[in-house]
């Protein structure tokens, strides 16, 4: 049997995890072209995400109607990479020539076998601008005891005035 409670530290190395990994992608977009950053990142997304358990709960930060939300692996890779016909105005966020990824979580909610974490996170680009996005996460284990990133919603942050 194997214990499914997640712990503080687990998320918060699942998180880094995940920010060394889009640096990683970047880099290896710069180094070796697209198709290179691509087969990494379906590493990455089998590797975190728990797609082999069903749909995640996606949001990616930049993404337009119809195709905002996103619950399938295709869905993620082509937000990180773009190249899929299918979505045609995906540019490849994990394309950008980020340098450093940080994630300053305000809080942490943990019950038992699930876990949400909400915060910022900070993407420095190769000129040294730093991207702010916020950022809502849900963990849970999969059957190997492994934390698996279930849900992400992501946006920059809001920048105007909305109403009067």
């Amino acid at each position: 049997m194997v214990n499914k409670a997640i712990s503080e530290p687990e998320v918060q190395a699942a998180q880094q995890a995940w920010c060394k990994a889009l640096v990683d992608i970047s880099a290896t977009h710069t180094s070796s072209g697209q198709p290179a950053a691509k087969a990494l990142a379906e590493k990455v997304i089998d590797a975190a995400d728990g797609y082999p358990m069903g749909a995640v709960l996606f949001k990616p930060t930049l993404t337009v109607n119809p195709q905002t939300l996103r619950t399938t692996g295709a869905g993620a890779l082509s937000h990180f990479v773009g190249g899929d016909p299918v979505y045609p105005k995906d540019t490849g966020f994990a394309l950008k020539g980020w340098t450093q990824c940080e994630v300053a979580n305000s809080g942490v909610f943990i019950v038992g076998a699930s876990a949400s974490a909400m915060g910022k996170v900070h993407f420095t680009g190769k000129d040294g601008k730093v991207t702010k996005v916020d950022k809502t996460w849900g963990f849970v284990k999969d059957d190997a005891g492994k934390l698996r990133i279930v849900m992400h919603d992501s946006s920059l942050e809001y920048a105007g005035s909305c109403c009067r």
